[in-house]
């Protein structure tokens, strides 16, 4: 029996009334990105949510962020324990905890209880990344933070709305603590009134069903989701699956990658997911999670595998998490640092579920995507000829590239896993805002990982800084060694890491995580996004989709000899005219292929040295020799290599032997169980 028939809906009713919850939930981000303040919420780093009376998703909306996914109810039950019989009509609260199922200080999620003649029916919640909540850096991307008090304003469950009316005292004290407080203020009151456009359709549609429907649909929705999900699984053979990813490194330890392992169990109709054997405590710097960013994870990626499916507290009932001790990697403890999470667990759960889920239902895997990085630059805007100084921050996340699908190339240029509808910001904004200007925006040549299917483009992009003055620049982004890897054979893409004025002479190599270095006027950052990664062995991809790849300027003929054994002619590049060698081909694969698997275990302290005397470059140590190296100097870094060699000969090198996909030879399988 249905959901909807068990509590006695129509089902008319019911589809009407499910639809509903989500369109309410899609006009309160209407509302917000039509009268928020930030440029990054203008954006649509922003989600929202409709909860019953116990704190528990009724529904979310069909744009939300992937990390906000799976933690809204716990904001709604922290707000719930504070202020359990002082919640009154008009009321707003206020909270930001990561440590009560929150993901970083800078998502604030404003929450209004919702009543219809005085009888709470549940809660509005809408949730925004504000640009800066203090602490040490702009932005409040600290990497260097060694506990939360660092990173920002943390805000436990406060009232700022009390029955109606505006605690001013309250907003400013929190504005004033931010280095943006007019964008803090108009952005609060652009969620708040998301809210209340939330509470007014809620009881238009009690006017018209009357409450006793409403108040049951709340729970059917939910029923109908348990319901739907439990029945997908149970679908799905039970079995046990595992694999593990990494982060770059843990700075306080130093070189080294830091195992995020992930262990999935399907039985009858349940999924669990265990990731006890994670790196057993937390990292000397921001790229740790508490429980609320794991499980958003979690959640995030396994709703992918069912898009179908509408998202709210009945997927978690079937969707269940042990995230081992509290003080781990994926489950930090008060008062660890966790501004980064979104570009360190997160991420690597994410694309840990997609590798599992590959094994379950091969016709959806996908290798690895691209990370998120956020670059951040703060200081003074000189451009103000009046002698002004005024403040600004510039903040800017990347396109970059998806990980190839089984039988597709991956997609180039896309928004994130952490969420892909977050929008790309106009560089017109981005210049009238803040003293820098864009200098480049394209696809990166090579970025995206090699194989039968191709991972998407990356793309490079530049600016430079002009009347600044006190001026710093942060970065928060992973996988400058972790680099983004292939699935069933195919390779990796390329690292992360951002440079100061590359190629002349007061050249800096940064990296991928760093805080308040020091920029000057004409200064030029740039990095690039990692494109996706490769999936099935490159040297059976189709020559003319390589040629093609070369025509298009995402292969470069270099590495299409080098990545593909493809040999490719130029006949009138003006015209993109090219052609494949058929008989050169045909003996550069058979090379590769008899020499291949001897690579992986050459002397990488040799190979590095190669490397530092310019005989060999980035994306030869990466996908042909597996070596990692310190991008800048040219270092060898020995453990990370070794792990990042054997994590190749687990997801890569195994399938070079012969086209299959996972199950069909029990030796290169994740399952377990």
């Amino acid at each position: 029996m249905s959901a909807n028939m068990d509590h006695g809906l129509d089902p008319v009713t019911f589809e009407v009334l499910k639809n509903a919850y989500v369109n309410i939930v899609d006009q309160m981000a209407e509302q917000i990105f039509r009268t928020c303040y930030s440029f990054v919420i203008w954006s649509r780093d922003f989600s929202s949510a409709l909860c019953d009376a116990n704190g528990d998703t009724i529904m979310q909306g069909s744009g939300d962020i992937a990390a906000h996914v799976g933690t809204l109810h716990y904001t709604a039950k922290a707000v719930i324990n504070a202020f359990k019989g002082d919640i009154h009509p008009g009321d707003v609260f206020v909270v930001n905890d990561v440590y009560q199922g929150g993901t970083h200080f800078n998502d604030t999620r404003i929450v209004r209880p919702m009543f219809y003649q005085g009888e709470l029916l549940g809660f509005a919640q809408a949730n925004g990344h504000w640009a800066d909540v203090g602490g040490a850096t702009p932005g409040s991307f600290n990497v260097n933070a060694i506990d939360h008090m660092a990173e920002g304003l943390r805000i436990t469950p406060v009232r700022v709305w009390s029955k109606g009316q505006c605690l001013h005292d309250v907003c400013n004290l929190i504005a004033s603590n931010t280095r943006a407080p007019a964008d803090i203020i108009g952005d609060m009151e652009a969620q708040a009134e998301a809210t209340k456009v939330a509470e007014q359709e809620v009881c238009r549609l009690i006017e018209k069903y009357g409450l006793d429907v409403i108040k049951t649909s709340f729970g059917a929705v939910q029923d109908y989701v348990e319901t739907l999900t439990r029945q997908r699984v149970s679908a799905l053979p039970d079995g046990v699956w595992e694999t593990e990813d990494y982060i770059d490194l843990d700075p306080g330890v130093g070189e080294g990658l830091i195992p995020i392992r992930v262990r999935m169990t399907i039985k009858d109709d349940t999924v669990h997911y265990d990731l006890s054997k994670s790196h057993p405590t937390s990292i000397r710097c921001f790229l740790n999670a508490c429980f609320g960013g794991s499980f958003a994870a979690i959640v995030a990626g396994t709703k992918m595998q069912f898009p179908e499916i509408p998202l709210n507290s009945g997927f978690y009932r079937v969707v269940t998490v042990d995230l081992g001790p509290a003080g781990s990697v994926v489950n930090a403890a008060w008062p660890t640092p966790v501004a980064g999470f979104c570009s360190g667990p997160f991420e690597k759960i994410m694309n840990s579920i997609f590798e599992l889920w590959a094994e379950v239902m091969p016709e959806r895997a996908m290798a690895c995507t691209f990370n998120l990085d956020y670059l951040l630059i703060g200081g003074q805007d000189k451009r103000d000829a009046s002698g002004g100084h005024k403040y600004f921050m510039w903040y800017d996340w990347m396109v970059g590239g998806w990980g190839a699908r089984n039988g597709r190339d991956g997609w180039a240029a896309t928004g994130p896993v952490f969420g892909v509808q977050l929008g790309t910001q106009p560089f017109e904004g981005q210049e009238r805002l803040a003293p820098v200007l864009t200098t480049c925006h394209e696809l990166r040549v090579d970025s995206g990982g090699p194989g039968e299917s191709r991972g998407g483009m990356g793309v490079d992009k530049g600016v430079i800084l002009t009347k600044v003055d006190r001026t710093v620049v942060s970065y928060c982004c992973d996988r400058e060694r972790s680099i983004t890897w292939g699935l069933w054979g195919g390779l990796p893409s390329i690292p992360h890491g951002v440079w100061v004025n590359e190629g002349l002479e007061n050249e800096r190599y940064l990296g991928s995580m760093f805080s308040n270095e020091s920029l000057s006027p004409g200064d030029v950052v740039s990095r690039p996004s990692a494109g996706g990664g490769g999936l099935g062995d490159p040297l059976e991809r189709d020559p003319q989709l390589v040629c093609e790849d070369v025509a298009d300027g995402y292969v470069s003929i270099e590495r299409a000899a080098i990545d593909y054994g493809v040999v490719v002619k130029e006949v009138d590049a003006d015209l993109a005219d090219y052609v494949v060698d058929r008989e050169s081909t045909l003996a550069k694969r058979a090379y590769i292929r008899a020499n291949r698997g001897k690579w992986l275990d050459e002397d990488a302290g040799a190979i590095a040295a190669k490397y530092r005397a310019g005989e060999l470059g980035t994306l030869d140590l990466i996908r042909q020799y597996g070596v990692i190296v310190n991008w800048g100097s040219g270092e060898l870094l020995e453990k990370t290599t070794q792990q990042f060699r054997a994590m190749l000969k687990r997801r890569t090198s195994p399938y070079w032997s012969q086209r299959m996909q996972p199950g069909q030879d029990a030796t290169v399988s994740l399952k377990v169980a």
